[in-house]
């Protein structure tokens, strides 16, 4: 500071910056210096020298031992009791339990900060803001580990909730009705490192997998409409979960997220996806009696493929044939649909098979897609939310340029993700200082 208005007083200059980072470089060196203070423990008095330990006898104080950890103030040394079981030589810093901060060289609100920035970005990144917002000096292989623990343990209380949901009627939870309650679910590639793929295909016939799939399931309400009829999103409902695992493990999951939602106040409950079978084996397993609507856009798509694969150098053909099969879907008539994708005549195999299979598609679905009907009830008929979700919570963090993940990294990350998103961070960090 000195060296500063020295400086100012020979040239006139203020550097506002570099004086506001000289006050917090200060303040950091005061705060490290009070909280070494506060951390110095004494030697335990005479009658405290012994506490149990694990293998069932009692461990005995030791000495005092000191230790340096990273805080939001910079470094500081504590000193703290050391007690050694002489049966099993297991040794314990009950103050470091105390603390949080065992096992570990970073306090809880570096940790706090860390986990943070690791869902946001990726790690480096994380590093450097760490530098640039606080003032710290961490590594990035620290900002990645606290961010995948701190995650790994969000997870691990959502499986123990998950297999109690399971095993018990879940409490109905008390509050008003909620109009329309939706349940929307998609599934999106992520990049892994080859450990993760082997013995699986990849999507293209004689190449390995490269990818695996994220599941990822949202949850929001409905109050109104806007003047048109079409549905409107109530603002900051939406939640998200998601994970690589099975599509029955990742129902059980969306499911114990809808009911704490207040499924079970809904007086109008939907679930909503693309045709993929394993979403509506979900909807029948855990959500029975919902309403469900296929995404009107996904079954567009389809049929634009068609329409490309049927006049592969004609986009007027194209438009015509979709402008007659469009009309049929977006008005419900799905049965009309069908008939004229089984009559329709080729010479390819392949593409009469491809015809087949499409027909299928819309006839399985035909109670998924009754648009007019959805549209009276002023209902979602597409999985816009849930499709902005897999760009947000999972594209934009875990399919950038050169990544390639773990399972147990993607889970992790992924389930720290959606607690931040879902504004329940706070929450799981105050029920860590409480525990």
């Amino acid at each position: 500071m000195r060296v500063i208005f020295t400086d100012r007083r020979k040239t006139g200059r203020f550097d506002l910056e570099a004086i506001e980072m000289a006050i917090r470089a200060a303040m950091h060196h005061a705060g490290a210096a009070g909280l070494t203070e506060l951390l110095q423990f004494s030697a335990p008095s005479v009658d405290q020298r012994a506490i149990p330990c694990l293998c069932g006898q009692q461990a005995r104080y030791l000495e005092l031992r000191s230790k340096t950890i990273l805080t939001a103030v910079g470094e500081v040394r504590i000193s703290r009791p050391y007690y050694l079981c002489p049966h099993c030589h297991d040794g314990q810093f009950p103050a470091d339990t105390e603390l949080d901060i065992k096992d570990t060289e970073s306090s809880p609100g570096v940790r706090r900060m860390e986990a943070v920035l690791g869902q946001e970005a990726p790690f480096d990144q994380g590093r450097q803001r760490m530098k640039l917002l606080a003032g710290l000096e961490v590594t990035t292989k620290a900002v990645e580990r606290t961010a995948e623990a701190i995650g790994a343990d969000i997870a691990a209380h959502q499986q123990a909730q998950i297999e109690r949901a399971m095993q018990l009627d879940l409490p109905i939870v008390v509050g008003e009705p909620i109009p329309v309650l939706y349940v929307q679910m998609d599934g999106t590639g992520v990049p892994v490192v080859k450990k993760e793929t082997v013995g699986r295909v990849g999507k293209t016939a004689g190449q390995p997998a490269h990818t695996r799939e994220v599941k990822l399931g949202c949850v929001f309400t409905q109050t109104t409409w806007d003047q048109e009829g079409f549905a409107i999103r109530d603002p900051a409902s939406t939640t998200y979960v998601g994970a690589i695992e099975t599509a029955e493990e990742f129902g059980k999951r969306l499911y114990l997220e809808a009911w704490q939602r207040g499924w079970s106040r809904a007086l109008e409950k939907v679930v909503m996806g693309d045709g993929s079978v394993w979403i509506w084996n979900q909807a029948e397993l855990y959500f029975p009696g919902a309403m469900q609507i296929v995404d009107l856009y996904h079954a567009r798509e389809h049929l634009w493929e068609l329409a490309r694969k049927l006049f592969p150098n004609d986009e007027a053909l194209q438009k015509r044939w979709m402008m007659i099969h469009q009309h049929w879907l977006d008005h419900g008539k799905i049965k009309k649909l069908v008939t004229s994708l089984q009559s329709t005549q080729t010479s390819s195999e392949e593409l009469s098979e491809k015809l087949r299979t499409e027909a299928e598609y819309f006839r399985r679905n035909a109670m998924r897609m009754r648009y007019p009907k959805f549209r009276r009830l002023h209902l979602f008929v597409g999985t816009g939310v849930m499709e902005a979700g897999c760009k947000t919570v999972v594209g934009s963090r875990f399919k950038q340029s050169g990544m390639f993940w773990t399972v147990r990294g993607v889970n992790a990350i992924l389930a720290l993700r959606c607690c931040y998103f879902n504004g329940r961070f706070e929450d799981y960090w105050d029920g860590r200082r409480a525990a």
